[in-house]
C-alpha cells in the first residue's frame, strides 16, 4: 500500500453490517480494484498486556480474548491487528473461536448487545518487535504506526480494544464530518 493514498474512514469499521456483507476492509479495497483479506493467525485467552486492561478497566486477574490477524492487501501483508475483548463478554461466542465470524465481530457484538457508540483511536509510532516485523515483512528493529482503537458502549463501558501495527509508509487520514443533531 506505499504507492496507493486513500482516505479512509472509520465508521465502517466499528459499525454492525448487514448479513451477507463482506467485511469493510475486503469492501474498501475492491472499490480501489484491489484485493483486500485477512488471515487469522490465533484466538486465545490470555491475561491481557497492561495498556489492554486499563482500557477495559479490568480488574487485575481478568483474562481477555484475543483475535491476532494479518490484514492483506492482494495476498501482501499490511497491517497486524490484536482485538481483544473480556473474556466475560467473549468466552463462549465466536469471538473464542479461531474460524472466521460471519458478518464480523461488530456484528457479533451486536448482536450480542454491544454497539460501539464511544470509539477513540489512538495513533503512535513505535518500534516493531521482532515477531512484528517478520509478519509485515519489515527488517528487524524498523519503525511502525499503531493504532489503537478503544470501542465502548453509550454508557461509556468498553469492550473492545484493537492494536494495529502498520508499516511505516502507511498513510493515515481522517476525515471528520459536520452531522447535523
Amino acid at each position: 500500500m506505499s504507492d496507493d493514498h486513500w482516505v479512509s474512514e472509520s465508521e465502517p469499521y466499528i459499525r454492525p453490517r448487514e448479513g451477507g456483507s463482506s467485511d469493510a476492509w475486503t469492501e474498501e479495497a475492491a472499490r480501489r480494484g484491489r484485493t483486500g483479506g485477512q488471515k487469522t493467525l490465533s484466538v486465545a485467552t490470555i491475561s491481557p498486556p497492561e495498556e489492554v486492561r486499563a482500557a477495559l478497566g479490568l480488574p487485575h486477574g481478568e483474562d481477555v480474548v484475543v483475535r491476532r490477524r494479518l490484514i492483506l492487501l492482494d495476498n501482501d501483508p499490511v497491517e497486524l491487528s490484536d482485538s481483544y475483548y473480556p473474556a466475560t463478554i467473549a468466552a463462549g461466542t465466536r469471538l473464542a473461536d479461531p474460524r472466521k465470524i460471519p458478518g464480523g465481530a461488530v456484528r457479533l457484538l451486536a448482536e450480542l448487545g454491544l454497539v460501539g457508540e464511544d470509539t477513540v483511536e489512538h495513533v503512535r509510532a513505535s518500534i516493531a518487535t521482532d515477531e512484528q516485523a517478520g509478519l509485515l515483512g519489515l527488517t528487524p528493529g524498523a519503525a511502525v504506526l499503531q493504532l489503537v482503537r478503544i470501542n465502548a458502549s453509550g454508557e461509556g463501558v468498553p469492550f473492545e480494544v484493537s492494536i494495529m501495527t502498520m508499516p511505516p509508509e502507511r498513510h493515515l487520514t481522517y476525515r471528520l464530518r459536520r452531522r447535523e443533531p
